[in-house]
């Protein structure tokens, strides 16, 4: 087999359509369009969701939710990640360099998901109840920034 004589499989390739080529093309005078109107002419365009000036359906439907353009700056850290850290005095800086937290969150808060055993002191870190209530029972603190 040589490579200047390879094909497409028999079929595989159609001809483009010729349109506007008489009427034993099946494409001749309108050319596929139809007759009169909007989509038949040279241009015919209108912008997605249009209904002809009809209220379009995404404003007629009401709106719900909220999507927040700042939910990824903070970062859920679990429990049992702070027991695998060497220090006592736990803050970004040192999440962010035992790469428990991404270098772009800008925040970082503290969910009750694992055990801690160990005293640790939490600065400027969120926490929530239940994660408060475990570190304290170890004998750890939590200062609010």
């Amino acid at each position: 087999m040589k490579l200047n004589g390879i094909k497409p499989a028999e079929g595989a390739k159609r001809g483009r359509r010729r349109v506007g080529r008489g009427i034993g093309s099946g494409l001749g005078k309108t050319s596929g369009r139809g007759h009169n109107g909007q989509k038949s002419r040279s241009g015919g365009f209108h912008k997605v969701g249009f209904e002809g000036g009809q209220m379009p359906l995404q404003r007629r439907l009401p709106k719900r939710g909220f999507t927040s353009l700042t939910h990824e700056d903070t970062v859920e850290v679990r429990l049992g990640a702070l027991q695998a850290l060497e220090v006592e005095t736990i803050d970004m800086a040192v999440l962010r360099a035992a790469g428990i937290v991404p270098r772009g969150a800008l925040a970082a808060k503290v969910i009750l998901a694992g055990t801690i055993e160990k005293a640790v002191k939490l600065a400027g870190i969120k926490v929530t109840k239940g994660a408060r209530s475990a570190i304290e029972a170890a004998g750890g603190s939590v200062v609010e920034a």
